[in-house]
């Protein structure tokens, strides 16, 4: 049986993977192109992640490393993002891209940050939920190292900590009456408790909810006509409304927030993430996928230290290859291209 820890970061890469050939595409682009079943078709039926993954793995390092001190913690995730951008990755949100740049010129990271509400703090905070499950205070001041260190907009620090705390709760809660989706909504009001598009957001969410909408359709009423955008208050809040309407179903909740189209990697990481801690990952998705280093030998090493770690106990942690970034990320950019060009080709 899989740890929490594991489920979150088998999440993540198995969301991630499906979604990353669909980046891009629209919705009915995409139900014209793959009419059947979701599985991984970025190379040869093989799976590759993205930086939602890469980004959720530097965490999780950082945390093994420092899970008692935010600003230590907030240090070794900016010299891993440092590295990262020096191994030419193929996909970077420009967010992400400037506040690295700054680090590189010198900015400490409690001021590298730019004014952006994007998804990036939010695909990478579900395992800070879970590693921080029994902890509400540690896991508010970590999530805000993470989401500070890339973006500053407070939306963008809303949606990484509702999606920590959502994680937080599936760890020990069935959803299993009105009295826990009444907590988990109180919860998630709670991430931005003066934010009025953000109660808006999470009413809208219950709404949908108790007319028995489809995913698709709530990510019609918030405004996600042409796909699910980076925009952080489209993200989340679809990721959260597909694991409370399919709770339990990882297929279920998955597919049905690829199908919106848009940042289907991100989205897709998103909700896998929070969706693996409540409904087995289907096997034959976490077969499939085909990375290096990040693989899912090396994500079940990780979550086994990290695991550890949360218990009060110490373990080598597994080694990252960097070296070999540079090699995987341009045989990641000649398939990305390759995709590319297969777009322009018309269905």
């Amino acid at each position: 049986m899989k740890s929490p820890l594991e489920n979150v970061l088998l999440g993540t890469a198995v969301g991630d993977s499906l979604g990353l050939p669909a980046e891009g595409l629209t919705a009915r682009r995409i139900a014209r192109r793959w009419p059947g079943p979701w599985r991984q078709r970025f190379f040869l039926g093989r799976g590759m992640v993205s930086d939602d993954t890469e980004h959720t793995v530097f965490v999780a390092q950082s945390l093994a490393r420092f899970d008692d001190d935010p600003r230590n913690f907030q240090r070794t995730l900016a010299w891993r993002l440092r590295f990262w951008l020096l191994c030419l990755p193929a996909g970077i949100g420009l967010a992400t891209l400037r506040a690295i740049l700054k680090l590189w010129l010198g900015f400490p990271p409690s001021r590298s940050g730019v004014f952006s509400a994007g998804n990036g703090p939010a695909m990478r905070s579900a395992v800070i939920g879970v590693f921080f499950a029994d902890d509400p205070a540690r896991l508010r001041a970590f999530v805000q190292a993470s989401t500070r260190l890339t973006h500053t907009d407070p939306k963008a620090e809303i949606g990484a900590l509702a999606v920590a705390m959502t994680a937080a709760f599936a760890v020990s809660s069935p959803l299993s009456s009105r009295n826990d989706r009444a907590e988990i909504g109180a919860l998630w009001k709670s991430a931005g408790a003066d934010d009025s598009d953000w109660q808006q957001l999470i009413d809208h969410i219950f709404s949908a909810h108790e007319q028995n909408l489809s995913v698709q359709d709530f990510a019609r009423i918030i405004g996600c006509k042409s796909g699910v955008s980076g925009y952080v208050y489209q993200t989340v809040p679809v990721a959260l409304y597909a694991w409370l309407h399919h709770f339990g179903d990882f297929r279920a909740s998955i597919e049905s927030v690829l199908t919106c189209g848009g940042d289907t990697d991100t989205v897709g990481a998103i909700t896998g993430a929070l969706a693996a801690l409540n409904a087995p990952i289907p096997l034959e998705w976490i077969e499939n996928l085909g990375d290096y280093p990040i693989s899912s030998a090396y994500l079940a090493d990780l979550a086994s230290a990290l695991e550890t770690v949360q218990h009060g106990g110490g373990l080598p942690m597994p080694p990252f290859h960097w070296f070999a970034l540079p090699l995987r990320n341009l045989i990641f950019l000649v398939i990305v291209l390759a995709h590319a060009f297969r777009r322009l080709i018309p269905l």
